[in-house]
C-alpha cells in the first residue's frame, strides 16, 4: 500500500443542510489531485441528522472515509485536535463543513507545500460576511498582531495545511484551550500563506456568533502573550501615582480653602473609574489563572463515542 500523503480533517456540528453538497464536492476534488487521501470527519456533538449522514458516507466511501463521533458538543477546537491525533496524512488540511472555503482550493496549499513550506495559511480573496464581520475581524487581527507578534493576514480562515511534523508538535502540547493557526505558526520554520475564493454559506447557520469571535480572541492573546498583564501592571502603577498626588491635592486644597462639598460627585466619578480599571484587571487575571485551571486539572479533553474506519484488508465495517 502506498503511504497516505493527506488527511483533510473536517469538524462538522449541526451541519446536516450542508453535508450533502460538502460531499458532492469534497470527493471528487480530491480524487483530481491524484494522490493517495483520506476525509477524517469529527462529529462535535451534533445534534440535528449530521451523524447519520456522516455514517452513511462512510460506507459509500469506506476506503478514504473515517468518522469520529464526539459523545458531546466540545467546540471546534478539540473537534481539529481529534483529528491531529488521528490522522495518518504526511500533510494534513483543515475545512469547515460549510463550504464558504471551496475544496477545490485544496490543490493551491499542496502546491505551497511542494515548493518547501512546512505551513499554509490562507487569505479570503472576497469575504463574502456581513460588515461587522469585516470590521471585527480587521480589529482583532492588529490587537493580535500588536501582542502577541504573531502575523497572519486572515486569521479567520479555517482551510490551512500542516506538515506531519508541525500536527505532533501541537497534538503533543496538551492545550485545552489556545488557537491552532497560531500555535502552528510558533512551530513552523518556513511558514507562508496563499488566497482562496471565499463563498457566502449556502445554508445553515455561522458557529462564530460575536460572543465566540470575543472569547477565541481572549484564547488567542493570553495563550501567546504576557503583554496585557504588564500593560496592566503599568496601568495600575500610573493610576496609583495619580491617585497619590491627586490625594496629595485635596490634603493641601482642604487646608487652604477649608471643608467644600461641591467636589463630592467629582470624587464619584473618579472613584467609579477607578473600580472599573480593577473590576477590568480581575477578569483578566481570571483568564490567566482559568487556563491554569485548565490545564491543571488533567481531564480528557474529550470522549470519543465511536470511530467508524476501514481497518486495513477489510473491504468493509
Amino acid at each position: 500500500m502506498s503511504a497516505l500523503l493527506l488527511s483533510v480533517i473536517i469538524p462538522v456540528y449541526n451541519e446536516e443542510a450542508m453535508l450533502p453538497a460538502l460531499f458532492a464536492r469534497l470527493y471528487p476534488a480530491l480524487d483530481a489531485l491524484g494522490v493517495n487521501y483520506e476525509v477524517l470527519f469529527i462529529n462535535d456533538g451534533s445534534r440535528d441528522h449530521s451523524a447519520a449522514l456522516l455514517k452513511d458516507q462512510f460506507l459509500a466511501r469506506p476506503e478514504v472515509t473515517r468518522v469520529i463521533l464526539f459523545n458531546a458538543n466540545y467546540g471546534q477546537h478539540l473537534a481539529i485536535m481529534a483529528g491531529f491525533e488521528y490522522c495518518r496524512g504526511e500533510r494534513v488540511v483543515t475545512l469547515d463543513a460549510d463550504l464558504q472555503n471551496p475544496p477545490e482550493e485544496i490543490g493551491k496549499l499542496l502546491e505551497a507545500m511542494d515548493r518547501g513550506h512546512d505551513y499554509v495559511g490562507s487569505i479570503r480573496e472576497s469575504r463574502e460576511d456581513s460588515l461587522w464581520r469585516h470590521i471585527a475581524s480587521r480589529l482583532m487581527n492588529r490587537l493580535r498582531e500588536r501582542i502577541t507578534k504573531i502575523r497572519m493576514t486572515d486569521q479567520g480562515c479555517m482551510l490551512r495545511a500542516y506538515s506531519r511534523a508541525i500536527v505532533k508538535a501541537i497534538a503533543s502540547t496538551h492545550e485545552v484551550s489556545t488557537y491552532i493557526p497560531a500555535l502552528a505558526y510558533t512551530f513552523a520554520a518556513y511558514p507562508t500563506e496563499v488566497t482562496v475564493a471565499h463563498a457566502e454559506r449556502a445554508a445553515g447557520e455561522s458557529k462564530y456568533p460575536l460572543y465566540k469571535l470575543i472569547r477565541l480572541n481572549f484564547d488567542l492573546v493570553t495563550g501567546f502573550s504576557l503583554m496585557p498583564l504588564q500593560l496592566f501592571s503599568l496601568v495600575g502603577i500610573a493610576l496609583s501615582l495619580a491617585s497619590a498626588a491627586f490625594v496629595v491635592f485635596l490634603v493641601i486644597r482642604r487646608l487652604i480653602i477649608g471643608p467644600e462639598a461641591e467636589g463630592l460627585f467629582t470624587l464619584f466619578s473618579i472613584n467609579f473609574f477607578l473600580i472599573g480599571i480593577l473590576l477590568f484587571g480581575i477578569g483578566l487575571l481570571g483568564e490567566y489563572v482559568g487556563r491554569i485551571y485548565q490545564q491543571v486539572r488533567d481531564h480528557p479533553r474529550f470522549t470519543i463515542q465511536a470511530i467508524l474506519e476501514q481497518r486495513q484488508g477489510e473491504d468493509e465495517k
